[in-house]
């Protein structure tokens, strides 16, 4: 695991899949446009445990926030003016979005700043126009106000299901987060404390996970692994402790007939090692 994919696990993302090389790629971009990154993926609120925890994983002092599908809350009743005409609108409630994007703006000019704007598939078309327009000059209009940004200090990372206005989008760096992860690791015994009596179960657990198309995450597996030294003696509590632990887990396929034997398997390795004190399972580290 890298020191990005522990800081991201540690903030609530935890992924085989390590994104490195995104950052570089987007840390090191030109400043001619605000950096932008474009989150995109098949994993719905992942994407956003995603940019938030990769946000703090990045530790910049400020880290703002915006979703276009949060219901705004109405304005504040105004006390009616007598020089104010009639109908006419107050100028001085401003949206949540335009507050956000303000801030970002004030903060940008000091220290490192970023702002996440969440579920841009329910925006109204006139916003992508804005922030794509924000991004090349750095300059969020609201009225005859302008707040200028810090090219060199303020990242912003997009999210949305949807594809993104063409123009916002080539200005973007995306990136792909699946629903799970897709890298495929090898682990071994001692990356979890244990010794060569556990290779025959995670030889088997291997085999599952194959037929499965996944790989769990170190702490999902050692959950796995926790369960099948403490209490799983049957292939139904195996398959209720890889659905109950593993993410993006296809739970057609765990429970198809198809995979009882490879399932089998891994239960008869663990009853080989029951009650032989000899070869019993060390303790997994919590």
């Amino acid at each position: 695991m890298t020191p990005l994919q522990q800081k991201m696990a540690e903030f609530g993302f935890e992924s085989n899949d390590h994104y490195d090389y995104h950052v570089r790629c987007l840390l090191k971009s030109d400043n001619n446009s605000i950096r932008c990154m474009n989150v995109e993926g098949d994993s719905d609120r992942r994407m956003t445990a995603f940019a938030n925890a990769l946000a703090y994983a990045l530790n910049y002092p400020h880290i703002l926030y915006y979703d276009f599908t949060e219901t705004e809350p109405p304005p504040p009743v105004q006390a009616e003016s007598p020089d104010r005409a009639k109908g006419q609108d107050d100028d001085s409630v401003i949206s949540p979005l335009e507050r956000t994007v303000s801030e970002a703006c004030a903060f940008s000019e000091g220290e490192n700043t970023i702002l996440i704007i969440d579920q841009l598939q329910a925006a109204d078309f006139k916003d992508h126009i804005r922030l794509y327009q924000f991004m090349k000059t750095a300059q969020w209009k609201m009225g005859d106000a302008a707040f200028v940004a810090s090219r060199k200090n303020l990242l912003v990372f997009l999210i949305s299901e949807k594809p993104l206005y063409h123009s916002l989008q080539k200005i973007s760096f995306k990136v792909w987060v699946n629903k799970a992860s897709k890298r495929a690791v090898d682990y071994q015994p001692q990356d979890f404390g244990l010794g060569d009596e556990a290779i025959d179960i995670m030889a088997n657990l291997a085999i599952v996970f194959n037929a499965l198309k996944l790989t769990p995450t170190q702490s999902e597996y050692q959950k796995i692994l926790t369960d099948l030294q403490r209490h799983i003696r049957h292939i139904e509590a195996l398959q209720h402790a890889i659905y109950g632990w593993t993410e993006g887990i296809d739970r057609k396929l765990l429970y198809t007939e198809t995979l009882h034997p490879l399932l089998q398997n891994v239960i008869n390795s663990v009853e080989q090692l029951v009650g032989l004190d000899e070869v019993e399972l060390t303790e997994i580290p919590e």
